[in-house]
């Protein structure tokens, strides 16, 4: 291994131990119920869910949990409870919800990944990593992927796993 991927992957522990380089733009993620599975995304107008509290309430256990687990990388305040709302329920829901990560899977995101000297543009769509990162341009790999990958284990494929496959 060339010690400058070694540098990169000392510096992708690094950046992990900071989530709040990450600002995401958007998301989209499969969120496994208790009942079934949802789809919640974030974009220019905000929070969605395709689940049914979402669409009578506008908040729901799914974006909460999304919120609590993610808030220095989402930059926004978080949705405000509604009323008739079963607040009490759905915060214990969510809280349970962010204990257990495997209910979640990333779809897709476009993030912004502040960097020692400038900021790279992230982009993950199912299981295909891209990075403005000129590391990543020649390596297929980059600090800033090796990052997130650490972030969100089990939540997106491994980069690396992608490109073995590929190889193969």
């Amino acid at each position: 291994m060339d010690t400058s991927l070694i540098n990169k992957i000392q510096k992708a522990r690094d950046y992990a131990m900071e989530p709040e380089r990450i600002t995401f733009h958007t998301l989209t993620i499969e969120f496994q119920g208790d009942n079934n599975a949802y789809t919640l995304g974030l974009g220019a107008d905000g929070w969605s869910c395709t689940c049914p509290g979402f669409h009578k309430y506008g908040i729901c256990p799914h974006v909460m949990t999304v919120e609590k687990l993610f808030k220095p990388m989402l930059k926004r305040d978080p949705l405000p409870y509604a009323p008739g709302q079963n607040i009490v329920s759905d915060v214990k829901k969510a809280h349970r919800y962010s204990l257990e990560l495997e209910r979640l899977k990333f779809v897709s995101f476009d993030v912004t990944f502040r960097g020692d000297n400038k900021d790279h543009e992230v982009t993950y769509t199912h299981g295909t990593w891209h990075s403005t990162s000129a590391y990543f341009q020649s390596h297929g790999i980059c600090p800033y992927t090796m990052a997130m990958e650490r972030i969100f284990k089990g939540m997106v494929e491994p980069i690396m796993l992608v490109r073995q496959a590929e190889v193969e």
